[in-house]
């Protein structure tokens, strides 16, 4: 199987469930480290897996431009271009090309627009972009969608989430004849759009659902709306979303996000926070989040979490950290990346465990006014 639940908490939504694919199984819920151009920022594939990294996240649009999914497949895939030898999920670029804005036009063919690099003119169409992660070789591909702005009024919202139907519907199609160039399996997703309106959302999960997909994605959501809104959505889709399929909450987000949105029945997550947080000094802890930059820490010698295990924590102080901030020193980036994503991974594994002995809901009642403190 796919996907195989193991257990939902007595007292929410929240699963505990295994993704199988050829490169590995991954428990759930998990969080993806971000590795937009093949490479999570400032970290090896040694210090992801020490980190507990199980899978990561490459993206369709930016591998496209530079350096090209045929470059890649010459190489024998993105796993083996990056020497990352567990799975990968790649997203469909959608939400880059679309946040071009000027630089791009929508029609019902795909979306055609100018490289934010060079000028340069392309087309995406669901063809193309499955195609291109067929080429990139990743465990779970993503089909292509429009990621509606926020706001976007209800007439938008509509006519944008029936063209991202229409094109994954192509994409289902197309995947029933899909060969697998690596010869590992490859997985495709449905992503649910709709802004926030709850009847929008409900079209799309219910149409996506009839399409069979082995997974589902909620999409369109950390894109300016407030926090209830983004649960309330989640919520509504995985009501619809089959039991027997994962579920993946793309872009999100804040460490009191994953957990809510655990709470609500999701199993998957990316984002660049605790990557791009760590290069401008803020780290996340189980008590709190800290600006390393801050003077108070001049003199600090604890770890930045006396109680984490990360390599980082085992060997460095705030002091330290501070310091290398303040002269500009790559290695406290890294430094700090390597604990954020462990912070990460530490925090959806603790999740699992506390679902998987039905103590889900006061573990969170618990963590979230800690995690959410200022230090």
């Amino acid at each position: 199987m796919f996907f195989q639940l193991h257990h939902t908490d007595y007292s929410s939504k929240a699963r505990a469930g295994t993704i199988t694919t050829d490169h590995g199984t991954i428990e759930t819920p998990i969080f993806m480290p971000v590795g937009t151009q093949a490479s999570v920022k400032t970290l090896s594939p040694d210090e992801l897996i020490e980190a507990g990294a199980q899978i990561i996240l490459g993206n369709t649009y930016h591998l496209y431009m530079r350096p090209g999914a045929e470059l890649i497949r010459k190489f024998g895939g993105l796993h083996a271009f990056m020497n990352w030898k567990r799975p990968v999920l790649t997203d469909s670029g959608g939400y880059q090309v679309f946040s071009l804005k000027e630089l791009r036009r929508i029609n019902s063919e795909g979306v055609i627009f100018r490289s934010h690099l060079d000028g340069s003119k392309h087309l995406f169409t669901p063809e193309s972009v499955l195609s291109v992660q067929q080429n990139l070789g990743s465990d779970i591909m993503m089909v292509l969608d429009e990621c509606a702005p926020h706001p976007a009024t209800y007439e938008y919202a509509q006519k944008s989430n029936l063209l991202t139907l229409e094109w994954a519907q192509i994409a289902r199609e197309l995947y029933e004849k899909h060969e697998f160039i690596y010869g590992h399996k490859q997985f495709l997703f449905g992503i649910v759009q709709g802004s926030t309106y709850e009847d929008i959302r409900t079209h799309s999960a219910t149409e996506l659902v009839k399409m069979d997909f082995p997974g589902y994605a909620v999409g369109g959501l950390a894109v300016g709306e407030t926090a209830e809104e983004m649960y309330k959505i989640t919520n509504l889709c995985t009501d619809i979303l089959p039991q027997e399929k994962p579920r993946y909450l793309m872009g999100v987000g804040m460490p009191e996000n994953i957990i809510e949105s655990i709470d609500r029945g999701i199993d998957m997550f990316d984002c660049v926070i605790p990557t791009r947080n760590a290069r401008n000094g803020t780290v996340f802890t189980m008590n709190g989040k800290m600006v390393l930059k801050a003077a108070r820490f001049k003199e600090d010698q604890q770890a930045i979490d006396p109680d984490c295990t990360c390599y980082t924590c085992r060997n460095f102080s705030r002091g330290y950290m501070r310091h290398l901030y303040n002269v500009n020193e790559y290695l406290g980036l890294r430094l700090a990346t390597i604990h954020n994503v462990h912070f990460y991974l530490q925090l959806v594994r603790e999740a699992r465990e506390h679902i998987l002995n039905d103590t889900f809901g006061e573990w969170k009642n618990m963590i979230l006014p800690k995690i959410t403190a200022a230090l």
